[in-house]
Formats: structure tokens, C-alpha cells, sequence
């Protein structure tokens, strides 16, 4: 049966320029991961965790390449959702698509929770004797205003978090010369040097190991590239661009940031409540920096809370223009924005927030032990879905190019990826509370793919997912 066109009241239009689109790869990744989940890592496994980020920076970069080239190939809404799907038929589209959703829809929730945490802990019980919000409060503000900049138009909403994402990445650059500062004993607080090296795994290889899946969950939100390629001028172009400039760029913030942290902070100093980049900056003897910092840190968490809000809403857009999902939901407003999709994932947010207020400390932490790994899962449906669907080409095609880019060395790479996907999950399951993660996910994947049985086989389903239609 043939498709059908969507109407011109579901469909969105190319108006990101290809500077925002780096830029919100950058801002999705470096969020609360990095900020956070950075001292939590250092906490556990000591200057060992390096380990972890250098093997999570290698499997990073090289699911990007293969993250390129299917956007490259078919820039949609429904990125990997809609590639599993070409690659391995709707069960597998519907059951990536939505474990991405839930995924992000907790993470939006935790990032404004703790984006909250850290502005209730600098702004303390007053500020000028005015009493400052409980946390659930703070966080059901950030959750308000940024679904109304979800709402702006594509362009204007890739414009506001250009420069969100330029701020944090200023950041960074700042911190980079501070922290070697530091190490070459320029500045106080610290005599300099790499003595903290001596001691490099004091929880050894179990330590790497319980490490891994939070290194891996800080590198998530990259795949927002993929997503967002369908509302991009020229996709081809400006996602192989992106893919370039941003795989390098976080693995260098990433591993260049917690080589200073482990340099300079002992692991009981690294988890600090105001997050281990201020904490630096206190024990430098700058604690108005430090607080600086922490704010800075809001700033960071509230971008990839607007990150994760529209990868969220493109790909609930996305999964009910395939009958995924409810019919009202594929409609756009008048500036091409899927405005209930956005409502319907922040409500989300909302109530996990509120939840969250009533039984403090649990809600939240259960929500993400329950999809802790499901960056994980979505790394293996891109290998899978990159490796059938460059051979179906192949074959379908022989010697001609396909695509604007494409994954090097393919099979090696593609294989190699696999294989540290498969070691990564090896080395979670050694570890019991990776363990538990790990088949939470697994598990919550299995209920999702039969529940995705059920509506496929009852909804008019398109023979392939191609690139989005636009005004």
C-alpha cells in the first residue's frame, strides 16, 4: 500500500541552521553527566574512571560515525527509532522509539530536580529575606519555562540554545585553564603535580566496571543530532559536519575535565553536593568562583533539560506519524512546532516532580535505575540498524556511494563498536547494582516490545521510514 503524505498540519520544516545543530549536540551531551555524574564516577573508582571515560569516548565517537551516516542517509524525527524500523520491521522502530522517549522524559525530570538541588544549596534558606522555594518548587518552574521555549518556532528555539550551549562550553574551556593552572602550581590550593596518580584504582577493576554505566549515561544526548536532522537545512552536509566537530569536541571536555578532577580532588572529595567542578575551584581558594560555578552548572542542566524536551517531543511526533502513537499528536501549531507532543512529555516531568516532593529520594532514583541503561540499548539498535542497512545497500547498489557520509573502515568499525557494546555490558553485569540497572532496562525494553506487538499488528504500518515531509 502507499504511503500517504502527510498533511501539512503534521509536518514540521528544515529551519536549524547547521551551527545549531553542533551546538545542541554539544548542549545535549554535557549536562548533568558531566557536571554531576562526573564526581559520582571519580567517587567510585578513583583516577581509575578515566578508564571508563577514555573506552565510553572510543564507543562514542564511533556510534556517532554510524549515527551519521544513517541520518546522512535519511534525515527523520524518528532517527535511530526510524532506522531500526527500515533495518528490522515496526516492532523494533516502536520499541526503540518509546524507551528513548521514557528515557528522556526522566531524564528532563531529574535534570530540573537537580538543577533545583544545586540553586536551593547556593541560594541557601533566603535570599535579601526572601525565603527561597523548596527544591520541587524550583523544579517545576524550570520544567514551566522551558516547555514554553518549546513552543517557539524551530529556528528560534535552535537559536536560544546555541548560546546556552555556547555558555557551557566557555565554561569548560575556563575550567581546562584553571585546572592546569593548578597542576603546574600557578595557582594556591594545590602543590601541583600528580600524586593522586599513585593510588590510580583503589576499587580496582570492579570500580572501572560500576563506573562504566555512569560514564555512559553522561555521554548520552548526542544522538540528538540524529533527531534533529530532520528540521535542518541540508541535512546531509550539516550532519556530517556536526558529527565531526562534535565527536572530537566531547571527548576532549569529557576526559580533559576528569583528568583535572581526579589530579586535583581525592574520590570523598568528588561527589560534593555542589558538584566536583566547584568543588576545584574551592579547594584553588576561590569559593566565589566555586559558587560561580555551581551556578553555572544550573545553566548547564537547564540546557539539556530544553535538549531533552525536544528530542522527546520530535520523537513522539515522529513515532505517532508511524500509528505509534495517538493521531492528535501528529498535528503541528502554525509555526510547525508538535506543540502537544511537547505537553504531553513535560507532563512527565511535572508529576515526577511533584512525586518526587512527597516521597523525596525515591521516585526519581527508582525511575532512573529503571532506564539507566537504556543508552545502552540505543547504541546497539544504531550498530544494528548501520551494519544491515549499509549491507542491504551494498547489495541493492553495488559500487555506487549511497550516502554524503559514510562509517570508515566499515565492517571493522562497525563490528569493533559491537564489541565494546558487548564488553560493556559484560562488565555491568559483574558489578550488582550495574547488574540490577542493566536488566531493569532489559526488562522495561521486553514489556515495551510486546506491548509494541500489540499496536503494530493492529495499525496501517508503511512498508519504509523515509526523510521527513516539510512545509
Amino acid at each position: 500500500m502507499p504511503e500517504r503524505t502527510p498533511d501539512v498540519s503534521t509536518a514540521t520544516v528544515r529551519g536549524l541552521k547547521p551551527r545549531q545543530l553542533t551546538m545542541m549536540g554539544l548542549g545535549g551531551a554535557i549536562g548533568a553527566g558531566l557536571f554531576l555524574g562526573s564526581g559520582k564516577g571519580v567517587a567510585v573508582a578513583g583516577p581509575a574512571i578515566l578508564i571508563s571515560y577514555i573506552v565510553a569516548g572510543a564507543l562514542v565517537v564511533l556510534v556517532m560515525w554510524m549515527i551519521g551516516e544513517l541520518s546522512a542517509a535519511n534525515p527523520t524525527s524518528g532517527a535511530f527509532s526510524a532506522h531500526a524500523q527500515n533495518a528490522f520491521g515496526p516492532v523494533a522502530g516502536y520499541t526503540v522509539g518509546w524507551l528513548y522517549w521514557v528515557q528522556l522524559a526522566v531524564v528532563t525530570a531529574a535534570e530540573a530536580n537537580g538543577a533545583a538541588t544545586i540553586l536551593t544549596g547556593i541560594l541557601g534558606e533566603s535570599v535579601v529575606g526572601i525565603a527561597v522555594p523548596p527544591t520541587w518548587v524550583l523544579s517545576v518552574v524550570f520544567m514551566a519555562v522551558f516547555t514554553v521555549v518549546n513552543m517557539f518556532a524551530v529556528s528560534k528555539y535552535g537559536e536560544f540554545e546555541f548560546w546556552f550551549a555556547f555558555l557551557k562550553v566557555g565554561v569548560i574551556l575556563a575550567f581546562l585553564v584553571v585546572g592546569i593552572l593548578m597542576l603546574l602550581g600557578v595557582l594556591p590550593g594545590h602543590e601541583g603535580g600528580l600524586s593522586n596518580f599513585t593510588d590510580f584504582a583503589p576499587t580496582g577493576i570492579a570500580g572501572v566496571g560500576a563506573g562504566l554505566l555512569i560514564v555512559i549515561f553522561a555521554f548520552g544526548g548526542t544522538e540528538i543530532v540524529a533527531i534533529a536532522a530532520g528540521e535542518t537545512a541540508d541535512p546531509q552536509k550539516s550532519v556530517a559536519t556536526a558529527i565531526r566537530t562534535v565527536a572530537w569536541r566531547i571527548v576532549l571536555f569529557y576526559i580533559g575535565t576528569v583528568f583535572i578532577i581526579v589530579a586535583i580532588l581525592k574520590p570523598s572529595q568528588a561527589d560534593a553536593p555542589e558538584g566536583p567542578f566547584a568543588a576545584v575551584l574551592n579547594v584553588a581558594g576561590l569559593p566565589a568562583a566555586g559558587s560561580i560555578m555551581a551556578l553555572i552548572a544550573v545553566f548547564a542542566l537547564l540546557s539539556a533539560l530544553n535538549a531533552n524536551i525536544y528530542a522527546a517531543s520530535r520523537m513522539m511526533h515522529s513515532l505517532a506519524q508511524r500509528n505509534y502513537a495517538p493521531a492528535a499528536i501528529k498535528r503541528t501549531a502554525s509555526n510547525s512546532v508538535p506543540r502537544r507532543a511537547v505537553l504531553l512529555t513535560v507532563s512527565f516531568g511535572f508529576i515526577a516532580s511533584i512525586l518526587e516532593a512527597i516521597f523525596p529520594g525515591k521516585v526519581l532514583e527508582t525511575l532512573l535505575s529503571i532506564v539507566g541503561s537504556t543508552i545502552i540499548m540505543v547504541w546497539i539498535s544504531v550498530s544494528a540498524s548501520q551494519i544491515t542497512l549499509r549491507h542491504r545497500r551494498e547489495r541493492e547498489n553495488p559500487g555506487v556511494k549511497s550516502t554524503t557520509y559514510r562509517m570508515p573502515l566499515f565492517p571493522f568499525l562497525s563490528y569493533l563498536t559491537v564489541a565494546l557494546l558487548v564488553l560493556i555490558i559484560v562488565v555491568a553485569m559483574l558489578d550488582p547494582a550495574t547488574r540490577t540497572q542493566l536488566l531493569l532496562t532489559v526488562t522495561a525494553t521486553i514489556l515495551i516490545a510486546l506491548t509494541g506487538i500489540f499496536v503494530t499488528r493492529r495499525t496501517e504500518q508503511p512498508t519504509a521510514v523515509h526523510a521527513d515531509t516539510h512545509e
